[in-house]
């Protein structure tokens, strides 16, 4: 179908014809909550805690809590643009029906999907490297197996991938609440030492602060993957908002704990010297080696990565079904009621980039590319609002995407300078 026609076409509009098989609507808030959650959590923060602290000092959980408010703004739109709009490809179409200009909306959604397949083949080094201090196994043996066992995985059932999700989750929180109970001895001494934590009005300090702010945004990004699994949630309209603030919620208070257990246990420098400040803490904490949390950090790299293929495979498919991509894209298989070849599409592109791309320059991208689609889904957000100012599952006021679309923008020029002057 022509693109300028899929633009007039209500949200809930099918494309195809109603016998055609459909993506199975089996996601409950709960689960939803926990895919989330582990968007979110991934691995960042178990690498990024420390550059955090050796930005802002004693003064890290502000930094934290800094970030938290800044990525709110844009949690927001996506939140309400998840209920004015609850399909698959959510970004590209927030863009299509704010912007009005299909081509813009493609790009999205293109970038998206191409951001997602470069991290998700960054992580499976990760993974490898990671992996090989317990298997001494080649690259060339580990990544294509593990990249077919996940799209097995997401290709078997929305159910079965995003509980298979919904574990992984819980085994990275347990990885957070294992660092607060080792460092729990450190929470008793907080009553005399809240002093430290609190900065000054120095300039320094506060520059510290909104530094480590400008770190600590990324390890909050992850959320929008939600959005991508619209078509596969029950009652969508309400889920899919509320999904969004509880991964927030509780990741906001996670990292402003865990942020707090760092610098009150080993001095902030200390931390920034660390690459897994975390595994570094419980070392210092109980005396052994941490192999639990290297491998957790393992599974948090899995999480993310079954993700990223869950949602990549659904923008391909929601773009397929507007009409913008190949038909057979957004073909769903009768049995698995998922996107197969959208999923075999998505997988074997993180292979090809695992195996034989250099995936560093690429790898920066991703998160500039993710930020400018937080920028451009604000201001979509701010003309649909303009048009149409009331819904009723959820809605924020008017200056709240213009907010969240300055927030974003900003730290685009801030990494942008930053990659000129390095």
């Amino acid at each position: 179908m022509p693109a300028q026609v899929c633009r007039l076409l209500p949200y809930n509009a099918r494309v195809t014809q109603p016998a055609t098989p459909q993506l199975k609507r089996s996601l409950s808030l709960l689960v939803l909550s926990f895919y989330g959650i582990g968007t979110i959590v991934g691995a960042g923060i178990y690498v990024l805690v420390g550059e955090v602290a050796g930005l802002a000092g004693m003064a890290a959980p502000w930094a934290f809590l800094v970030a938290s408010v800044l990525v709110l703004f844009s949690a927001f739109s996506y939140a309400e643009l998840s209920a004015r709009f609850p399909q698959s490809a959510g970004e590209a179409v927030y863009v299509q029906e704010g912007m009005g200009w299909s081509p813009l909306a493609i790009s999205v959604g293109l970038l998206i999907v191409a951001a997602a397949v470069v991290s998700t083949a960054t992580l499976m080094h990760g993974f490898v490297g990671y992996l090989q201090l317990f298997l001494p196994w080649s690259d060339e043996l580990i990544i294509p197996l593990l990249v077919v066992s996940l799209g097995v995985i997401v290709a078997w059932g929305i159910s079965q991938s995003a509980l298979i999700a919904s574990v992984l989750t819980v085994v990275e929180l347990f990885g957070l609440l294992l660092v607060l109970w080792v460092t729990r001895d450190s929470f008793g001494d907080l009553p005399a030492r809240a002093g430290e934590l609190i900065p000054t009005l120095d300039v320094t300090v506060a520059g510290g602060v909104l530094a480590g702010a400008f770190v600590a945004f990324y390890a909050f990004i992850g959320f929008q993957d939600i959005v991508n699994v619209a078509e596969e949630v029950r009652e969508p309209r309400l889920n899919l908002p509320r999904a969004i603030l509880i991964a927030w919620a509780v990741t906001t208070v996670l990292y402003l704990a865990v942020g707090a257990a760092c610098v009150l246990t080993l001095p902030p420098a200390q931390l920034a010297q660390s690459d897994a400040p975390l595994a570094l803490i419980y070392q210092h904490q109980t005396g052994r080696t941490p192999v639990v949390l290297t491998a957790i950090t393992l599974v948090s790299v899995l999480n993310g990565a079954l993700i990223q293929i869950i949602m990549a495979s659904r923008v391909l498919y929601g773009m397929s079904r507007r009409g913008w991509l190949p038909e057979v894209l957004g073909r769903v298989n009768p049995r698995t009621r998922t996107p197969l070849l959208a999923t075999l599409l998505v997988s074997s592109g993180i292979l090809v980039m695992a195996l034989w791309l250099p995936l560093l320059s690429l790898a920066k991208l991703t998160s500039l590319i993710t930020l400018t689609v937080f920028a451009l889904v604000n201001l979509a957000l701010w003309r649909v609002k303009l048009r149409s100012p009331v819904v009723s599952s959820f809605s924020v006021p008017l200056w709240v995407p213009v907010v969240g679309s300055a927030v974003n923008m900003v730290f685009v020029a801030y990494q942008l300078l930053n990659w000129q002057q390095g």
